[in-house]
């Protein structure tokens, strides 16, 4: 096996390799797709499961919230959703520091994993048929899995490639993107601007792919209801091939 290594990755405490966005096009790619993912899951869940966010958490808590000062209840799957998210991005962690200790590279099987929660998450809804309340145990479990997979990603950026923007919180990306832009129209320093162009370049790519995600899966979501959540399965297989083929890296 040779020990050759693209340029742009770098290596983890125990010699795992672990790939930049920049040391190959399909990690370049990667952040795009993983954002499409998210935004065309969070607006399908949002529309079909009564206000469910999955990658939005921010926005689940602010409902949850909401719903509990002005209404006095909330449901079941606004209530779980937040500290199961944060399980999940734990739950992640120990995997990824598990296959490091293996010295297996951890993107594609966290990759992996965000596929098949998404599967199941695609699977009940289209068992459940389009006439399934959102309360229903099956349905609240369907959201459940969707939660997790997006804990999953937004563990995965952080985790398993190096110099990935969030791929699932639009704010915090238009914020740097719109700073960065600022400062390579109007800086004067040059290696700030620089930095801001590298930045930039990172950037654009995850606020694009959310975008995109969101406005096709709305558009999706109101044509075919939950079974739309073939859109994001299918852009995660997407990555998880972009994923499995970054682990040529060892071979």
């Amino acid at each position: 096996m040779s020990s050759q290594v693209p340029s742009g990755t770098i290596w983890g405490h125990v010699g795992v390799p672990i790939p930049t966005i920049d040391s190959s096009l399909g990690m370049k790619l990667l952040p795009f797709v993983l954002a499409f993912v998210a935004g065309s899951v969070d607006v399908i869940s949002f529309l079909g499961l009564d206000g469910l966010f999955t990658a939005h958490i921010t926005g689940n808590l602010v409902v949850l919230a909401a719903h509990i000062l002005a209404r006095g209840e909330a449901t079941l799957a606004l209530v779980i959703s937040v500290p199961l998210f944060l399980i999940i991005l734990a739950a992640t962690r120990v995997l990824a520091a598990g296959l490091e200790r293996g010295r297996i590279p951890s993107l594609g099987v966290l990759l992996f994993v965000q596929f098949a929660l998404l599967c199941g998450f695609l699977g009940i809804c289209v068992a459940a048929g389009p006439g399934a309340s959102a309360s229903a145990p099956s349905m609240i479990l369907a959201g459940m899995l969707g939660v997790s997979a997006m804990a999953v990603q937004n563990a995965l950026v952080r985790i398993s490639l190096v110099g990935a923007p969030s791929t699932a919180v639009l704010t915090t990306n238009i914020t740097l993107l719109t700073t960065d832009v600022g400062e390579i129209i109007l800086g004067h320093d040059p290696s700030l601007i620089a930095k801001a162009r590298q930045r930039a370049r990172r950037t654009w790519p995850a606020v694009a792919g959310f975008l995109f995600g969101c406005a096709l899966g709305a558009w999706c979501e109101a044509a075919i209801g939950l079974r739309a959540l073939v859109l994001p399965a299918s852009f995660a297989l997407v990555a998880l091939i972009l994923g499995i083929a970054s682990n040529n890296l060892r071979s």
